[in-house]
């Protein structure tokens, strides 16, 4: 299948933009391969300066292999390595270490003609070498990589030559071009020399920007790479602070401390602030949820009809109107509505009903025997904890109305504030009991196999469904919208029958800016896209 045929059914998949007039100013001219036009230097944009982000938590791993990369550590992240192809900012997969791709008319064989040229931050030179090298190592089990599900279906990597790289694949991915082939490449000698421990401190990519400092709960700070084959970022320096206080990231942005948040601000506060002419805000629909996973193995959560009820015992729409001053809406679904090919608006939809939600609590075997108001089953208590992120000033109200609500139908849950490496660790390990989270889909493809399969690299659910895992596998095995769509549709009714997770609701992603940082560009999915593209940012003085 040559490159444009494949290029055709992406676009299929791909979702609908939605764009904003704002975000969009005075972006630099990116050619189609997204290289940046050389422009005369009298008339480009401004050379220098320190783009100055902040972020809720620590960047606890620079490490490519990450299977779900917190939102607060991607404008780092994503600026030191590259992967073979990205998704741009109009959903289009482009090619970037690699000069193009092609893919077999079976869909078992990806070739990747390699760019020539490139340079690692150590001088060495990007081969086929560094392409087998890390798609081997995170793909390899016993290297327990979060990653690892993503590259599951890859039987070999084979390299042609230095600057061509064959990818092998078991079973056809549809998912693959999407979602593995934008795995971030590593020095090959170097991660081979200082182990992946070291690496997710000290990482060496290809990157536009290089690791300069990294003080964990503090900052962390990049550099240009005058040697970016991309040629050289507008910006000198890149720093990402941690400030997880919402109030004191709005505190330095009003000051000029700060240019922009990595993480949303009080939604009060993104409101004031968007019609606050010092300020740029980009905003877009959601893409992936705001949920609370539940660890479906434990007395209080195996039976779904308790899940199912914890559904009907809250009101989401409260919580949208109340605390999220209505920039949110309801998921009925997995999937966001803005996956135009392969939402599903006919699932039948949990509202709010504490009666209905009584009723299956009581139905499951729950009562309250004491009469302390709790509900209890053969001396077990329907009480659990739901972990979140500590000092989350977004997340920490939802789950005080949660625990509110919860309690009018008998069910008791303590909120616990974790850091937040430690709830994505504890949640793969079913360490925890729940936790709220917001789950970003950076690709652009339906497949929900990191959460929802038993072997999905972030099983927070803990779920092992044979069904549902049969069903994932078979949406992956089809290219075309036609064949993958009553899929995607059976998935997501079992998804949200089964209820391993409470799905929350999709917000709009607010990001605000100092009206002086200029270039930014960003697509309807997530907050993905906008990172991706710092290179091309820089900062107009006044």
């Amino acid at each position: 299948m040559s490159n444009t045929i494949w290029r055709k059914s992406l676009v299929l998949l791909a979702i609908s933009v939605l764009m904003l007039a704002a975000c969009v100013v005075q972006q630099p001219t990116v050619a189609e391969e997204g290289m940046v036009e050389e422009e005369a230097a009298s008339t480009g944009p401004p050379q220098g300066g320190t783009l100055r982000l902040m972020g809720h938590h620590d960047a606890f791993s620079l490490s490519p292999g990450l299977g779900a990369i917190p939102s607060a550590i991607r404008p780092a992240l994503m600026q030191i390595h590259n992967g073979l192809v990205e998704i741009d900012a109009s959903n289009a997969v482009v090619p970037v270490l690699a000069e193009s791709y092609d893919i077999s008319e079976d869909g078992l064989t990806y070739t990747f003609p390699l760019r020539e040229g490139v340079k690692f931050h150590n001088g060495a030179d990007f081969t086929c070498k560094d392409v087998k090298y890390t798609y081997d190592f995170y793909r390899d089990p016993e290297n327990a990589a979060p990653v690892v599900g993503v590259l599951s279906k890859i039987d070999s990597v084979e390299c042609v030559d230095d600057y061509t790289a064959v990818i092998n694949m078991v079973q056809v991915d549809a998912a693959f071009l999407v979602l593995g082939a934008i795995l971030r490449i590593v020095q090959s000698d170097y991660h081979a020399e200082v182990g992946e421990e070291v690496y997710a401190t000290a990482p060496i990519g290809t990157g536009s920007f290089k690791l300069v400092e990294w003080h964990p709960s503090q900052f962390t700070l990049l550099e240009a790479f005058d040697d970016h084959f991309r040629g050289r970022p507008y910006l000198d320096f890149l720093r990402v602070d941690v400030v997880p206080e919402a109030s004191v990231r709005t505190i330095a942005l009003e000051s000029g401390d700060a240019d922009g948040t990595a993480w949303p601000l009080l939604m009060e506060d993104n409101v004031r602030l968007a019609n606050d002419p010092r300020f740029t805000s980009i905003s877009q629909a959601g893409a992936g949820p705001f949920l609370i996973p539940l660890n479906n193995t434990i007395p209080q959560l195996s039976d779904k009809r308790v899940r199912q009820a914890l559904y009907w015992g809250l009101d989401r729409q409260r919580i949208i109107d109340d605390l999220w001053f209505g920039q949110a809406q309801v998921a009925h679904s997995n999937l966001s509505p803005i996956y135009p090919d392969y939402y599903n608006p006919d699932i039948p939809r949990y509202e709010f009903d504490p009666e209905k939600a009584m009723e299956l609590l009581d139905e499951a075997g729950w009562v309250d025997e004491d009469g302390d108001g709790v509900r209890e089953k053969e001396g077990e208590r329907l009480s659990f904890n739901v972990h979140v992120g500590a000092g989350n000033q977004q997340f920490i109200p939802v789950i005080e109305l949660a625990q509110q609500l919860w309690a009018d139908i008998g069910v008791e849950i303590f909120l616990v504030e974790t850091p937040v490496a430690a709830i994505l660790d504890g949640m793969r390990k079913c360490e925890m009991d729940a936790a709220m989270i917001a789950f970003e889909h950076g690709a652009i493809d339906p497949d929900p196999h990191w959460m929802m399969h038993s072997e999905g690299a972030n099983n927070f659910p803990c779920i092992s469904n044979p069904k549902l895992d049969a069903l994932i596998e078979e949406g992956l095995s089809y290219a075309s919208v036609e064949q993958r769509q009553p899929i995607y549709n059976e998935i997501q009714a079992m998804i949200m029958d089964e209820a391993p997770v409470i799905e929350l609701f999709f917000t709009h992603w607010p990001a605000i800016f100092n009206a002086k940082v200029k270039g930014q560009s960003l697509d309807a999915v997530d907050t993905n896209r906008l990172w991706r593209e710092i290179h091309l940012w820089y900062i107009e003085e006044e």
